[in-house]
């Protein structure tokens, strides 16, 4: 069985593709290597799958694909994703999450696709206090522009699914970690600006909660779902691991034996949401999952990773400068 992967050189899908192919899988990968796209991810797969560099939302070169590989199962997952960068810019969101979404449906539809696996994320549901989860059945109230692009592809999935009965699964997964993760996010900034012996800007108080997930779990998540996920669900995808992000900067900084004094306090982001928390009762129960590595295990291996892999991450610095500068103004 065929399985195309939309955003498959990103950080956490690069990770489902070779989980895909360990299970027996034909992969097709399309991707349009953006900044946070990288070949490195799938070097060690690449003579197992296709790839094709395109961007989801040129229809007639998604049309192409799907005309060549005819795929039973699509992931689509390619995505603007970084809440910052929609902060300072929305329009790329827009373009690529919106009408991304819907050149991929459109392209399902036609090629008569059995599952199209629609990859959204927590913050649809906007924020909670100190306490309580979101279920699957919570109301969808985003907050930043990512969040509303990724809640506008959520709901053109749903309407896909109501209007043309188009075979789409929904997936909620929570904030993500682990190797090649690119360094825009918390751990891998912290991480590189620490290992640099530089200012760690953390934004507020650093008192947000999110709850982390390590991408070896999510890749487990995404196998259950390929196989027994059932037309027209919901699944979130968490690991009730919480931490509030100034817990996350100190227990990186003791790992690689660094300094508190290197953290920084900045300017709190625009709308910044308190605290994600996911309910994961229902893909436990129907699909027999959840998550298996611990924040401590995962966090662990991450930083392992990083200092094995340091030319890989100190590679990106040049091109991440200007986006520090503006976002983690003082």
């Amino acid at each position: 069985m065929k399985v195309l992967i939309t955003g498959g050189a990103g950080f956490i899908f690069s990770r489902v593709a070779e989980f895909c192919l360990n299970a027996g899988y034909e992969v097709v990968i399309v991707d349009k290597l953006t900044y946070a796209g990288d070949l490195a991810r799938i070097n060690h797969i690449y003579d197992r799958i296709k790839f094709y560099k395109a961007d989801v939302c040129n229809q007639k070169d998604v049309f192409d694909v799907f005309e060549r590989e005819k795929p039973q199962i699509v992931i689509h997952s390619a995505a603007e994703t970084h809440v910052d960068r929609s902060i300072l810019d929305g329009k790329p969101f827009l373009e690529s999450n919106v009408i991304g979404t819907y050149v991929l449906l459109e392209a399902a539809r036609r090629y008569n696709t059995e599952k199209f696996i629609n990859i959204t994320t927590d913050e649809v549901y906007g924020e909670l206090g100190g306490e309580g989860h979101f279920q699957e059945t919570s109301p969808l109230r985003p907050n930043s522009p990512y969040a509303v692009s990724k809640t506008s592809a959520d709901m053109l999935g749903r309407s896909y699914l109501r209007t043309y009965q188009l075979p789409v699964i929904t997936v909620r997964p929570s904030n993500n970690y682990g190797m090649f993760q690119y360094p825009e996010k918390l751990i891998p900034v912290v991480f590189l600006k620490a290992y640099n012996n530089e200012k760690i800007p953390v934004y507020g108080k650093g008192e947000n909660v999110r709850e982390w997930l390590f991408v070896d779990d999510t890749a487990r998540a995404m196998l259950k779902i390929i196989e027994n996920g059932k037309i027209g669900e919901i699944y979130n995808v968490g690991s009730s691991e919480e931490r509030r992000n100034i817990d996350v900067v100190r227990k990186i900084l003791d790992i690689m034996g660094k300094s508190d004094e290197l953290i920084e306090f900045v300017k709190d982001r625009p709308g910044h949401d308190f605290r994600y928390s996911l309910s994961c009762d229902k893909i436990k129960q129907e699909l027999g999952w959840q998550a298996e590595v611990g924040f401590e295990e995962g966090l662990r291996r991450t930083i392992e990773w990083y200092f094995n892999n340091i030319d890989w991450l100190l590679n990106k610095i040049e091109q991440l400068r200007k986006y520090w500068e503006l976002a983690y103004k003082q």
